[in-house]
């Protein structure tokens, strides 16, 4: 892992509170998540491996690219959704054409919901006390 990797040659995908960082590397398709493997990395979760995999699967592009990705925050399905969304925004950067290809499958809309802060007076962000009447 002594690639040097530019700057435009990074996609970023957020999810939660996780952040990706993607690189896309010419390779027989293996996913590297902090340096470990993706399968183990993902607790050989499959739908996540499918997840991550998926822009590049509707461009029959699964076996050309090697994924690494560095990734921080969040839980695995955040970091997952992060792999994905940086994955096809580093592919749209690599040709413009493939924009429309992916966007009608929603693989280049960042999900902005996140947890909601907690608020005074209040056991949670929305969760009060019972009320009691008398």
């Amino acid at each position: 892992m002594n690639t040097v990797f530019q700057k435009d040659k990074i996609g970023l995908g957020k999810r939660k509170r996780a952040i990706a960082r993607v690189f896309l590397v010419p390779g027989n398709g293996k996913v590297t998540i902090n340096k470990v493997s993706g399968e183990k990395y993902l607790q050989y979760n499959t739908n996540y491996l499918n997840a991550i995999w998926s822009p590049l699967e509707k461009l029959n592009l699964k076996n050309q690219f090697d994924i690494i990705a560095l990734v921080k925050g969040g839980g695995l399905t955040g970091q997952t959704d992060a792999i994905k969304l940086g994955v096809a925004r580093l592919i749209c950067k690599m040709e413009n054409e493939n924009r429309l290809i992916l966007k009608p499958f929603g693989f280049l809309s960042r999900d902005a919901r996140i947890k909601e802060r907690k608020k005074y007076g209040l056991r949670k962000a929305r969760k009060a006390s019972q009320y009691s009447k008398r």
